[in-house]
C-alpha cells in the first residue's frame, strides 16, 4: 500500500508541481494587476460567497465516494449514474441558497451576474472532483493527476491569450470568469468520457431512496466540508463588509501566496484518503496498524520540513516577493503575507490528520472542531478587523487554522493508538544518537 501512496504521490505532484505555479502566478496575478485591488477584491469576495456554499452541490458525496470506493471497488458502476442525477438536483438548492446570502447582503445587479457565472464554474468543478473521487477510489493516480490539472491547462491558455496580448486593453473581470466556466465544462465532459468508458453504458436515472441513503452516508462529511470552508474563506467577506473592498483585495494579493502552498499539502492528501480508507478497513490487526504508522511517517516529518522551511523563508523575503509581484505596490501586502504564510504550518498537519480521521470515519468530532474554529475565526476577525484590517483578518485565520490542526493531532494520536514510529521519532532518536 506505500508503494501505491509514493505512486499517486509522484504522478499528482508532477503534474501539479508544473501546471499550477503558472496558473497562479502568471495567471491570477496578470488579472489582479490587469484590474486593480478593488475590482479583484470585488471578484473575491462573491467568489468565496459562491465557495462557501458550493458544499451544497457535493454534501459530503465526493469525500464519501472515495472512501466507499477504495474500500468498495465493485460498486463504481452501479453508484456513477445516480450521483450524477442527485447532483444535477443539487444544484437548483444550490443556486437558492447563494442567490439568497447576496440578497441578505445588498448586493447589486452586478454583483448577481458574477454570483451566476461563478456558481455554474462551481457546479462544473464539484462534477469534476466527483468523477475524480472514482479515480482515486479506484487507485489510478495517473489518470486522477491529469484531470487535476486538465482545467488549469485550458484556463492558462485561455486567459493568457487575454493577458498576453493586445486584447489586455480591453481585459474585464467577466471575462476571467468565462474563462474559467468554459475550462470547467470541457473538463468535465472529457472525465465523463473516460469513466463512463470504463464502467460501460452510462445511464442517468433518478432513484428518491438511493438518493436518500447517499445524502444520509454523506451528511456528516457535508457538515465537515461546509465547516471547513467557512473558516478557510470566510475572512475576505467580513473584511469587504468591516474594511472596504481595498482591504479584501490586499488580503487577497497576500493570500494568494499562501493558497499556492497549500496546494502542495492538498496534493498529498488525494492519495492519503484511498490509501488510509482501504488501511482502515482492515480494523485489529497488527499490521494494520504498522501499515498506517509507516503511512504516516512517510508523509508527516518531510511535509513538516516543507511547512515550517517555505513559512520561515517567507516571513524574511516577504518584501521582495510582494514586490515581484505586484509591481511596485507589493508593500501593503507585506504585513499581511507575514502573518498568513504561517498557516502552511498548520494546514499540512491538517491535510495528514484530518485525512486520517476521515478515512477512520471520526466525522463527529472533526465536525465539532471545525465549528468551534469557524466561531474562534468570526469572533477574532470582528474584534480585530476595524484596527488592523486585512492584518486582522490575517492573525484570525492563522489561529483558527492552529487550533484546528492541533485538535486533529491530539484525537488522531488518542483514538488511533498511534505509536512514535508513526511520526518518525526512534529515526530521529537513533540519527541524533549517532546511529
Amino acid at each position: 500500500m506505500q508503494k501505491k501512496l509514493l505512486s499517486g504521490l509522484f504522478w499528482v505532484l508532477l503534474a501539479n508541481l508544473i501546471v499550477k505555479p503558472l496558473w497562479i502566478f502568471g495567471i491570477e496575478v496578470g488579472v489582479q494587476n490587469a484590474v486593480g485591488n478593488a475590482t479583484y477584491g470585488f471578484y473575491f469576495a462573491v467568489f468565496n460567497l459562491a465557495y462557501i456554499f458550493n458544499i451544497l452541490l457535493d454534501v459530503g458525496i465526493t469525500n464519501y465516494n472515495t472512501r466507499n470506493i477504495a474500500q468498495h471497488p465493485q460498486l463504481v458502476g452501479k453508484y456513477l449514474g445516480g450521483i450524477l442525477t442527485a447532483k444535477i438536483a443539487l444544484l437548483g438548492l444550490y443556486l437558492l441558497v447563494a442567490f439568497s446570502a447576496g440578497m441578505a447582503l445588498g448586493y447589486s445587479s452586478e454583483e448577481f451576474h458574477l454570483l451566476a457565472w461563478l456558481c455554474l464554474a462551481q457546479f462544473l468543478n464539484s462534477l469534476i472532483l466527483y468523477l475524480r473521487s472514482n479515480l482515486e477510489g479506484l487507485l489510478l493516480f495517473k489518470w486522477d493527476s491529469l484531470f487535476s490539472v486538465l482545467d488549469r491547462l485550458l484556463m492558462i491558455a485561455i486567459c493568457g491569450c487575454m493577458l498576453w496580448t493586445p486584447l489586455r486593453v480591453h481585459f474585464n473581470i467577466r471575462w476571467f470568469v468565462y474563462a474559467q466556466v468554459a475550462a470547467y465544462a470541457l473538463t468535465a465532459l472529457t472525465a465523463l468520457w473516460v469513466i463512463a468508458r470504463r464502467t460501460g453504458r452510462l445511464r442517468l436515472r433518478w432513484n428518491g431512496l438511493f438518493t436518500w441513503a447517499i445524502l444520509k452516508e454523506s451528511a456528516p462529511f457535508a457538515l465537515l466540508v461546509l465547516l471547513m470552508a467557512s473558516y478557510n474563506r470566510i475572512d475576505p467577506i467580513l473584511l469587504r463588509h468591516l474594511a472596504g473592498a481595498a482591504e479584501a483585495g490586499i488580503y487577497a494579493g497576500a493570500f494568494r501566496l499562501l493558497d499556492a502552498l497549500t496546494m502542495v499539502a492538498y496534493l498529498v492528501s488525494v492519495p492519503l484518503l484511498p490509501v488510509f480508507s482501504r488501511i482502515c478497513s482492515q480494523k485489529g490487526n497488527e499490521a494494520q496498524r504498522q501499515e498506517l504508522s509507516g503511512s504516516i511517517s512517510l508523509v508527516f516529518w518531510p511535509m513538516m520540513v516543507f511547512a515550517v522551511g517555505v513559512s520561515v523563508a517567507g516571513a524574511i523575503w516577504a518584501e521582495p516577493l510582494m514586490e515581484l509581484l505586484y509591481h511596485g505596490s507589493g508593500a501593503a501586502y507585506v504585513p499581511v503575507f507575514r502573518v498568513v504564510v504561517f498557516g502552511i504550518i498548520p494546514i499540512c498537519i491538517t491535510y495528514i490528520f484530518g485525512t486520517l480521521l476521515t478515512a477512520d470515519g471520526k466525522l463527529r468530532l472533526l465536525n465539532l472542531l471545525a465549528a468551534t474554529s469557524l466561531l474562534l475565526n468570526v469572533v477574532i476577525n470582528l474584534l480585530l478587523i476595524p484596527r488592523l484590517g486585512a492584518a486582522g483578518s490575517a492573525w484570525a485565520s492563522l489561529s483558527a487554522q492552529s487550533f484546528m490542526a492541533i485538535g486533529q493531532m491530539l484525537l488522531a494520536i488518542r483514538l488511533l493508538h498511534l505509536p512514535p514510529s508513526a511520526f518518525g521519532l526512534p529515526r530521529i532518536k537513533r540519527y541524533l544518537r549517532g546511529q
